[in-house]
């Protein structure tokens, strides 16, 4: 493994094989694909009498291209580190199961916190400054690390999470005209 492949990867996270990535590519450029065919099928402005960046299916269309391009990056990434080649596999799945499916459960249970338990009790902002919060800082967190270590990733998630409360709101009410719960 090269200087900068070996920085990338956690102590604790094992790399997974190109061919994971692959697989994954496949499955985000046909959800991403998904996502753009509904938003055209939606109704067009002209039919909901308003401006073309009010259209209803303007947002869900760029975050189904983003997930498309971003798809197409992975597999392009992962053919270059030899995803189609003979015994890209990886090892064993039993090794890396568990921590991921751990990180999988926490985002289930934080995306579930945020749409059922502070959505509809909390202003919009502060909900998904906290959200933003809880999500860095819970991903970020390294037991192995001093307190000292610890200060930034926690004044970044901060910082973060209340620029991202913020200007969802701005965005949603100002630009898409979407009000808010």
């Amino acid at each position: 493994m090269s200087e900068p492949e070996a920085q990338s990867v956690l102590p604790h996270e094992q790399k997974l094989p190109p061919r994971v990535d692959l697989w994954t590519a496949a499955v985000f450029l046909a959800a991403g694909a998904a996502i753009i065919y509904a938003a055209w099928v939606m109704p067009t402005f002209r039919e909901q009498l308003g401006q073309a960046y009010t259209a209803p299916g303007l947002v869900p269309a760029l975050y189904g291209t983003i997930i498309a391009i971003l798809a197409l990056w992975l597999a392009a990434r992962s053919l270059g580190r030899g995803a189609l080649k003979r015994g890209a596999g990886g090892p064993p799945r039993a090794r890396r199961e568990g921590y991921s499916n751990v990180r999988l459960v926490l985002a289930a249970a934080l995306c579930l916190g945020f749409a059922v338990g502070m959505v509809t009790r909390l202003p919009f902002w502060l909900a998904t400054a906290i959200f933003v919060f809880l999500f860095i800082l819970i991903f970020e967190w390294r037991r192995e690390q001093s307190w000292r270590a610890r200060l930034r990733p926690i004044v970044t998630a901060a910082l973060l999470a209340g620029i991202t409360g913020l200007l969802v709101v701005l965005v949603f009410e100002r630009v898409f005209l979407v009000r808010l719960p």
